[in-house]
């Protein structure tokens, strides 16, 4: 079974997550929005898929806040986790967005909150899996 973590700091967004990756993708799912935990376990191998909101209002590293495009940067400049595909959820849909933010993190793949196309999510997803393996 496919393991996913979720990285996401509104509850009911969390939650839409879970639901879909579990039900329709067959994913296992753990919810944070600890950097340390993102880290911990992308680098020990518990991850196959990272879904990470690009404004975290609760994230921190280091003693500073930390939003989810720095934490991707992070993955991705890592050879550990950096085959470990990222899907960056944000409210930030304007054009053009999608492309500046998967360019200055790196990311994989990107979609745009709320999820209202649930297909749509699934089949990213899904495809975001097909390449990692």
């Amino acid at each position: 079974m496919r393991r996913a973590l979720v990285v996401e700091d509104d509850a009911h967004n969390a939650m839409l997550f879970r639901k879909l990756l579990e039900k329709r993708c067959g994913c296992t799912v753990t919810v944070t929005e600890s950097v340390e935990d993102v880290l911990e376990a992308c680098r020990g191998g518990a991850v196959d898929l990272v879904v990470l909101d690009v404004s975290l209002n609760n994230s921190r590293w280091q003693g500073r806040a930390i939003s989810g495009v720095e934490i991707c940067r992070m993955l991705k400049q890592d050879p550990v986790t950096a085959v470990i595909p990222v899907l960056l959820a944000t409210a930030h849909a304007m054009r053009g967005d999608a492309e500046a933010l998967m360019a200055e993190s790196g990311a994989d793949d990107y979609v745009a909150k709320p999820i209202v196309d649930h297909d749509g999510f699934v089949a990213r997803i899904l495809a975001c899996l097909r390449e990692a393996a």
